[in-house]
């Protein structure tokens, strides 16, 4: 099996080759937590979690390090804090929870490593320190910038025009840059603000900016130069660009990272998922409904580098497909190896469609303990109460069914059928026969 990778640094799809086989290492972007995280913050997560159990069942579970990191230092997160009037480290702690316990419904393996940003400001103020004595940062009105025109393979991962970069630079205009694509490694904080001793002699206390917060946290867990760096492709430019810029530039290595992934955007019933539009969904709202299992085989039923267009009907199709597998493999026993099958569809590029495809392969064939280790493998249990609709649990199917038949019996059949409809929308199948009505769960 050869591992495939697209890399976005350089267009195509390469055979994967790790710095050092012993000591494979990932860096991915983590959440922002001043919220809870949306089915779009999803796809990363589930993604790279894939990828990180393909490279440990390639090259050992105890030579893989994926690090994921935290922000919990930003704009928006005092904005909320200040909203809600609660303190920055009760908001950043509630959301943390809450997001750990959103990902591991999902089936996703915690990474080797996550650290907070708050955690790391030594290493960005010495990030800070060796741009300004390697003459690529300077300081202004309290800020130190980077300067972009510094380093000459600036947009290269982007592959952005000059105009492009400009026009997304006007967003951050400031007087006392020297030049509008110039970005913020550090700024002064305001009243009430997270702050921290400065760098670089200003007399200001202040915090550190976006970008050199991951830079800082790969380069303490990863080292200066790494194998994977991933996230979603809303985040190439310019969060990526400017790591990639900041890091090579401090440490004067030609890569940050050997390859740079980027999953594809997520719309929702065919329309781009926002609150104006009312179709912005929490994972926290899908798990009222659907198990995490069902929205994990949905991701995953699109190649991570297409958008994909997140709909019910894909939702209950997932659903529906792993209620019919997890029935094969009820009492079976999983197969010593994952077929090759399915690690070989995964090791093209992370063809999780292709994956998908074999799975059902493994249910025709009835290799029913090779259908489990398969399932395993990607995070899925195989186990039928793991992805009970979370409808059955919270009501009273009996009593609704005791009222349904009461209906029939005075022949309000609208009654009755709305019953039977809404049991149908939670994923509960009436069956009547002279005996009576029971019921079972949607297959």
């Amino acid at each position: 099996m050869t591992l495939t990778l697209y890399n976005t640094l350089t267009r195509k799809k390469e055979p994967f080759r790790p710095i050092d086989p012993d000591n494979v290492r990932m860096y991915v972007c983590g959440p922002t937590v001043y919220d809870l995280a949306h089915i779009g913050n999803a796809r990363p997560i589930i993604v790279f979690d894939v990828l990180f159990r393909l490279l440990r069942h390639t090259y050992g579970e105890d030579r893989v390090a994926y690090v994921r990191n935290i922000t919990d230092v930003d704009d928006k997160i005092n904005a909320r804090a200040a909203q809600e009037g609660v303190p920055i480290r009760e908001l950043t702690e509630r959301t943390v929870k809450q997001f750990h316990e959103d990902v591991a419904a999902l089936g996703c393996l915690p990474p080797t490593h996550e650290p907070r940003a708050t955690d790391y400001i030594a290493e960005m103020k010495a990030l800070i320190e060796r741009l300004i004595a390697r003459g690529h940062a300077y300081v202004a009105a309290d800020h130190v910038l980077f300067d972009v025109s510094s380093d000459p393979a600036y947009g290269s991962l982007s592959r952005r025009s000059l105009d492009e970069m400009e026009a997304g630079a006007r967003v951050e205009v400031a007087p006392y840059k020297k030049s509008p694509m110039d970005f913020v490694l550090w700024k002064p904080s305001k009243p009430g603000e997270p702050a921290w001793p400065s760098p670089a002699g200003i007399a200001a206390e202040g915090r550190p900016g976006w970008h050199l917060e991951c830079s800082a946290m790969s380069w303490k867990h990863l080292g200066e130069h790494f194998d994977i760096h991933g996230g979603g492709i809303d985040l190439a430019f310019p969060h990526h660009e400017n790591e990639r810029a900041q890091s090579c530039c401090a440490f004067g290595t030609e890569r940050m990272a050997n390859v740079w992934m980027h999953n594809g955007f997520l719309m929702v019933e065919g329309e781009k998922m926002s609150k104006s539009l009312g179709n912005f969904v929490t994972i926290r709202d899908l798990l009222k409904d659907w198990p995490g299992e069902a929205i994990r085989l949905n991701m995953l039923k699109t190649q991570y580098r297409q958008p994909i267009d997140w709909t019910l009907k894909g939702l209950d199709e997932a659903h529906k497909a792993l209620w019919k597998w997890s029935g094969d493999v009820e009492g079976a026993e999983p197969a010593g190896a994952v077929p090759d099958t399915v690690t070989d569809a995964l090791a093209d590029d992370l063809n999780t469609p292709k994956a998908y495809a074999e799975l059902h392969a493994l249910h025709e064939a009835g290799r029913h303990g090779d259908l489990l280790a398969a399932l395993r493998f990607l995070g899925f249990s195989g186990r039928r109460e793991a992805i009970s609709r979370a409808g059955p649990v919270d009501i009273d199917v009996d009593g609704l069914i005791a009222e349904r038949n009461a209906a029939r019996k005075r022949k309000d059949f609208a009654t009755a059928d709305r019953i039977r409809d809404e049991l149908a929308d939670m994923g509960i199948v009436l069956k009547d026969s002279p005996e009576g009505t029971t019921w079972e769960l949607a297959r």
